[in-house]
């Protein structure tokens, strides 16, 4: 491995990888597929971006961890995204926003064919991000996704439960991602959970500061008891200001989650001051560390982290000639620190 070579206490050189690492894919044991799309999003936008502004942010995250060491030297790489993807994200991006733009004006029905459009590139979508995480499993990868919006994984959980079919997902978000073909579209940002709990076989979701849904939603989570766990936010905001401990809460979400477990993390999960630019911001949420902490006690009860994702991290829009406002290098900062804890308890958790 290149990692001989390599000063992790030097500032990151231009032509390195993400985190400032050496590593090229073939050489990682952790392999990041990043995919630029946002499609379906309907209020705020910028999360295609989302990738390419973490790598960049990535390269200012001081390698060393205080809680895993340099987990790091077993390598980590984030692949090239698709400009095949991007492309597709084009053409879909534009259909969506057409039908999204009409919504209560009674011109629905006639853009069907539109809505047809854009459900097919996600389907497109889909098999590509499928396509590629059961290629790297094939190689012995750990794979995390890096979106995009949260309609990006769901080609990863397919593959991911072809070989741990017992797995469950932890679910940190703000919304519960529970809504069937929203605004027409069958792979939305906010209908990932329900065409996971649909379209397979997942045995075990626990979701994590939902504060954001629709009853469509709520009864849904009510309808499956037996597979959907959600830890409403107002619920767990009212134990904390009853002086419940975060530990014991965790300990509490973490019975629910079975030995094999796949971190689906929303970034709009946490509080908004850490990410202001996020497509849909709720308030409330998790504190930083707070999420850190629940998904270090998931390792720590000896559970194996068998993939990740995250997403709808948004750079934010402004007008420099970079076409990125610099205040909103704070989203990305911040998802960069979360995706390096969230490769690091990774890595750890398997092994041991």
């Amino acid at each position: 491995m290149t990692i001989k070579h390599f000063d992790p206490n030097a500032a990151a050189s231009q032509d390195s990888g993400i985190f400032g690492l050496p590593f090229s894919p073939e050489e990682a044991n952790l392999v990041l597929l990043p995919v630029p799309w946002e499609a379906t999003t309907s209020y705020g936008g910028g999360t295609s971006k989302g990738p390419q502004a973490i790598l960049q942010a990535s390269k200012q995250v001081d390698l060393f961890d205080i809680d895993l060491g340099r987990f790091y030297e077993t390598g980590i790489a984030m692949l090239e995204e698709s400009t095949e993807v991007r492309q597709w994200n084009t053409i879909a991006r534009k259909h969506a926003e057409t039908v999204i733009h009409a919504q209560g004006t009674g011109e629905e029905t006639l853009l069907q064919p539109m809505i047809d459009q854009v459900n097919a590139y996600s389907l497109k979508l889909n098999e590509y991000v499928y396509t590629q995480t059961k290629r790297l499993l094939s190689q012995g990868k750990c794979v995390g996704i890096v979106g995009g919006d949260h309609s990006t994984p769901f080609g990863a959980i397919q593959a991911l439960l072809e070989k741990h079919p017992q797995m469950g997902i932890l679910h940190i978000d703000a919304h519960a991602d529970l809504r069937e073909a929203f605004e027409g579209f069958a792979y939305s940002h906010a209908s990932i959970m329900h065409n996971v709990m649909t379209h397979t076989t997942l045995p075990r979701l626990v979701q994590v500061g939902i504060r954001d849904f629709c009853e469509e939603e709520f009864n849904f989570i009510r309808n499956h008891p037996d597979r959907i766990i959600t830890f409403f936010d107002s619920a767990l905001s009212e134990q904390k200001l009853n002086g419940h401990h975060w530990a014991m809460i965790c300990d509490t979400i973490i019975e629910h989650l079975p030995q094999e477990v796949y971190i689906s993390f929303d970034i709009d999960g946490l509080d908004p001051r850490f990410c202001p630019h996020t497509g849909t911001p709720v308030p409330g949420g998790l504190d930083f560390l707070e999420a850190l902490f629940l998904i270090r006690k998931v390792v720590r009860s000896g559970r194996t982290l068998v993939g990740f994702d995250l997403n709808e991290v948004s750079p934010g829009m402004g007008t420099a000639t970079d076409n990125v406002d610099p205040a909103a290098e704070w989203d990305a900062n911040v998802g960069a620190r979360l995706l390096y804890k969230l490769c690091g308890w990774t890595l750890t958790s398997r092994i041991g």
